[in-house]
């Protein structure tokens, strides 16, 4: 999956590179992005464009930093606000643990672990969803109080607020039961994990949120689709004299489509889950697949019969979702190490077969620890064991001092192999196609020559071609502009 994530990285590159010249936006948010109409009315003053001479609104650049220091404190405290939803879902998986182990019930005694942690999933999907609702609000609301010029650099903002809460918000359960559940608190029945180990908790809890999230959006937009808001009178109307009304005004009454944010976010999240844990569940790929599955005909009846044709928007890329792919790809690789060599018995397995004995007899055994001898005192002379490598005074083994050098070892080992080979593969795939890459050379020489048929050659000629043009670079510019590359596309097929 790492290598997967690395490869499909490198290919989007080069499909977003085609796209974009393929529809004249490979400089359009360098020179060609015009400022966003909410900030032309609302800045406070005027500035000359460096780039363009015009005269255009301007935001001061420092009172726009104070504002986004200021939504940063927001942000940090919805990110609190999560924790602490997370440490009481914690409190009430032990609390209902507890209780269910003591009722006297011998079944639900049995399935009170798994009881608990299956209940505790749900509810923390439901937290997950009501927070998700209340912070996109905030974040609308911050980004449009930071003033940002254009409508780029607005959606990255907005984008990156969301992402980075709603990667603590998805995230903190599945992080905490791979990596803190069930490590140095072995008498705690708080972060105790089930006979099992932390993998399957960590599987159960997975599936639950992102298959949980998956078909809740579905049956969401299958059975109750957005509508406009309206009296029930209005539309009885409307549907009475539905056959007079031509089809374009049928299509106005059609819902306003709002860009592709919700779209991109689902993929996103969907793309750390089958990437950061799937080392926990091998399945969840296969989920991923038929979720898309359907998400595409639902899409596609939801783009077709709710929603207006779009406005078209000009972009040069995908924006800061690209960087966020990249970084949930570098978070993968680590988490999976850390998956393997700590949360897991792979290691401790390969150790006890080569150290110990080759069929895994007695490993059991020696992954337990038998409690201390003042702790059997306390409670009648009962001794037990737990998952520890210990001896009988508390201390740890060295064993213990040796699989932990054999898991750190792994955790390097394993990102550099994986780091190395993605960077082999950036290396090898470039991020412009070849042809592409020579559509825009001939593009380049096909201006020069234009410019220089326009020369006259004579006494004086760069002085009358200035004269001409008004500027020499200009006239270069307002050539490879992109409205003149039909021109120049033309004369190269010809020539």
């Amino acid at each position: 999956m790492s290598f997967w994530a690395v490869t499909f990285l490198e290919y989007w590159k080069r499909t977003g590179s085609t796209l974009a010249h393929r529809w004249n936006c490979s400089d359009f948010e360098d020179i060609e992005e015009r400022p966003r109409p909410e900030f032309t009315a609302m800045a406070p003053m005027t500035m000359r464009n460096p780039v363009t001479g015009a005269e255009e609104p301007y935001f001061p650049e420092k009172t726009r930093l104070h504002r986004m220091l200021s939504g940063c404190t927001v942000i940090i405290t919805m990110i609190v606000v999560v924790l602490m939803f997370l440490i009481s879902i914690i409190l009430y998986r032990s609390i209902l643990r507890i209780i269910m182990q003591k009722s006297g019930n011998s079944f639900v005694s049995g399935f009170a672990g798994r009881i608990a942690s299956i209940s505790g999933s749900v509810l923390n999907l439901i937290v997950i969803l009501m927070l998700s609702r209340v912070y996109i609000m905030l974040a609308h609301i911050l980004t449009r109080w930071e003033m940002h010029r254009t409508q780029s650099k607005y959606e990255d903002m907005f984008i990156l607020k969301v992402f980075v809460f709603q990667i603590i918000n998805f995230y903190s359960s599945p992080v905490y039961i791979a990596f803190f559940k069930g490590c140095g608190c072995d008498s705690m029945l708080w972060c105790q994990c089930g006979a099992g180990g932390c993998l399957i908790e960590l599987a159960q809890e997975m599936l639950v949120i992102m298959v949980g999230k998956q078909l809740i959006n579905n049956i969401k937009e299958f059975v109750s689709p957005p509508k406009e808001g309206g009296e029930k009178e209005e539309e009885e109307e409307e549907m009475q004299r539905k056959e007079q009304v031509p089809p374009w005004e049928k299509d106005y009454q059609l819902l306003v489509c709002e860009g592709l944010f919700s779209e991109y976010l689902e993929m996103v999240l969907q793309f750390g889950f089958i990437t950061i844990f799937v080392a926990a569940c091998p399945l969840a790929p296969l989920f991923a697949l038929v979720n898309n599955w359907v998400e595409i005909r639902l899409d596609a009846q939801k783009f077709v019969t709710e929603y207006r044709r779009p406005v078209v928007e000009r972009a040069q890329d995908i924006g800061v979702w690209l960087t966020i792919l990249q970084f949930i790809t570098h978070a993968a690789v680590l988490s999976n190490a850390f998956l393997i060599s700590f949360t897991s018995s792979f290691l401790p397995r390969l150790y006890y077969r080569y150290t110990k004995d080759n069929t895994l007899t007695g490993f059991i055994n020696f992954t337990l620890a038998t409690s201390p001898s003042n702790f059997n005192q306390q409670h009648n002379h009962t001794s037990c064991r737990y998952r520890s490598l210990r001896d009988e005074q508390g201390e740890y083994l060295p064993e213990y001092y040796h699989l932990l050098a054999i898991r750190l070892s792994f955790v390097i080992v394993f990102e550099h192999v994986v780091f190395s080979i993605g960077r082999l593969i950036d290396v090898m795939v470039p991020d412009i196609p070849e042809e592409v890459e020579v559509k825009m050379k001939r593009e380049h020489y096909m201006a020069k020559m234009a410019l220089a048929e326009n020369q006259v050659p004579t006494q004086g000629g760069s002085k009358v071609m200035e004269e001409r043009t008004g500027d020499r670079g200009a006239f270069l510019s307002a050539l490879t502009h992109p409205k003149n590359r039909t021109v120049l596309r033309r004369r190269s097929s010809k020539t």
